[in-house]
């Protein structure tokens, strides 16, 4: 659904170039090769004028002329790449680079990716990663702005750009390399389009549906539907959804890329709210629009799955998401109520708007006693309280495997999607007792997060595990260089970074 994403090309450095170049310079004004030769072709005029623009080659310092002499270029645009070259910074720099050429008017456009920093070696990696940078950041979502209206922007430069291509060394290996970042930029893009979908448009029944075409991926799809989940005995999760007259639902979508099928799976779950009223216990009006977005998790889990099909990813991974509405009405579940969990345990319900909770605890439930998994993590835009504590710029990690959680650490280092660990502790146990049933699903005023994530993990026996609370992370999020949208995607990236450092490696020992 994604639109204006322009068609990524590679060529050599001694290729022609467009009317419309990006040159990449160095810090300290360093240019490549091919700089080099543009610079004295032009009688010095390149870093003549980067030095009256006061031009350093810093990031996001960029330069414009217009007809420099004896180039046969309209446009040459000098961009700043920097002295900072690790995997994020390339990528983020690809966004940059996106940026600069789209707030010029072209239809095409050359990057020359050749800078003293880079080796030859390691040129088409930064070439591929540089084109990542530039597809995340081109996304947008405009499937609902009809044509001619006064948001719609075609014909402007900001719509107009139709493909980049990249010179640099060896570009056959660099489009090869770049076959698996657009593999995760499709998996990206599939976590934006849904959860920037309005409600109305995804349900359940629709998510479910949109699932179930991602067979052709070469992904195994299994839908429940309410009279299977009944059976299953997923009494929490249907205590959430009987309030909409729309049916839930819950999705199995599995990978098998290890050698042997009976390699154990790694596990992601994902909480699929595709609206929150807050139920009986309703939300204020203010903002609530933004709660079509509370399926997040369930959407990062399926842009992740599709990720690891596209690239064909050495690992065998189950995700599980379950998929409700919460609405009130005559046949809502009412503050006091006691509704059973799969796993036999019964939840005094004191509010709910406490809703992704209990979603979750028959999904982990349900995931750890089928697939017997690796490990176990579960994606949930769970609190308010996590942004109370962390603002939009890390996501809450809880765990019961501190390996597990520093694997999960570094993957968001890595990417830029970045996590902070926070407490699980015995002590906060008992703020989630209930006087009637086993537990109750709210913990009181403060530590809210700490308390959801006590209440998970009472559903989780003996398998690692961790709870990435993304409240702030997957929706009206910071803006990044690579991410401009409302929905971000958070998750595919980093969940994708771990599978390669958790997963594939172990996929190697078996």
């Amino acid at each position: 659904m994604s639109t204006n994403v322009p068609e990524i090309r590679f060529a050599s450095l001694s290729a022609n170039l467009n009317e419309t170049t990006l040159l990449l310079v160095g810090a300290g004004l360093a240019l490549g090769t091919v700089g080099r030769d543009l610079d004295q072709r032009s009688g010095g005029v390149l870093i003549k004028a980067a030095g009256i623009a006061a031009h350093t080659g810093k990031t996001r310092q960029n330069v414009e002329l217009f007809a420099p002499p004896k180039l046969g270029i309209t446009r040459l645009i000098l961009q700043g790449a920097g002295k900072d070259f690790a995997e994020l910074d390339r990528i983020s720099l690809g966004g940059q680079v996106l940026s600069s050429i789209k707030s010029r008017n072209c239809e095409i456009a050359s990057v020359v990716a050749d800078i003293p920093a880079i080796t030859a070696a390691s040129a088409p990696e930064f070439a591929a990663e540089l084109a990542y940078g530039m597809l995340l950041r081109s996304y947008e979502f405009k499937k609902y702005q009809t044509s001619g209206s006064k948001n719609d922007d075609n014909g402007s430069a900001n719509a107009s750009l139709r493909s980049v291509t990249i010179h640099t060394n060896r570009p056959e290996q660099a489009a090869e390399i770049f076959k698996h970042h657009q593999a995760r930029y499709d998996g990206v893009a599939l976590a934006r389009d849904l959860v920037n979908e309005p409600a109305n448009a995804l349900g359940p029944v629709e998510f479910a549906e949109r699932i179930r075409e991602l067979t052709g991926s070469g992904l195994e799809v299994e839908i429940f539907d309410v009279p299977a989940l009944e059976k299953i005995g997923m009494g929490a999760l249907l205590a959430v959804g009987q309030g909409s007259a729309r049916p839930a639902r819950v999705a199995v979508i599995q990978w098998h890329g290890a050698k042997s099928k009976r390699t154990k799976p790694l596990c992601f779950i994902g909480k699929g709210v595709v609206f929150d009223s807050g139920g009986l216990s309703m939300k204020p009006a203010a903002g609530m629009e933004d709660m079509k977005g509370d399926m997040a998790g369930a959407a990062c889990v399926t842009g992740l799955m599709l990720t690891l099909a596209r690239r064909k990813a050495p690992v065998n991974a189950v995700g599980v998401v379950g998929l409700v509405e919460n609405m009130p009405s005559h046949m809502a579940q009412r503050p006091g109520d006691v509704v059973r969990a799969l796993s036999g345990n019964t939840i005094e319900v004191l509010n709910t708007d406490a809703e992704g909770r209990l979603v979750l605890a028959d999904l982990l439930w349900y995931s750890e006693d089928r697939f017997k998994p690796r490990f176990m993590i579960d994606l949930a835009t769970l609190t308010g309280a996590i942004m109370v504590a962390l603002g939009k710029e890390h996501a809450g990690l809880f765990s019961n495997d501190d390996a597990l959680a520093g694997r999960i650490v570094d993957a968001g280092l890595a990417t830029g999607e970045r996590v902070w660990r926070m407490p699980l502790d015995k002590a906060y146990d008992r703020l989630i007792d209930s006087k009637i049933a086993d537990m109750k699903n709210i913990g009181g005023r403060f530590g809210g997060a700490i308390t959801a994530a006590q209440f998970l993990q009472r559903f989780v026996r003996d398998t690692p595990w961790a709870h990435l609370d993304i409240a702030g992370t997957a929706m009206d999020s910071a803006k990044t260089d690579i991410s401009q949208s409302w929905a971000s995607g958070w998750g595919v990236r980093l969940l994708d970074k771990l599978a390669q450092s958790a997963g594939e490696p172990h996929e190697a020992k078996q």
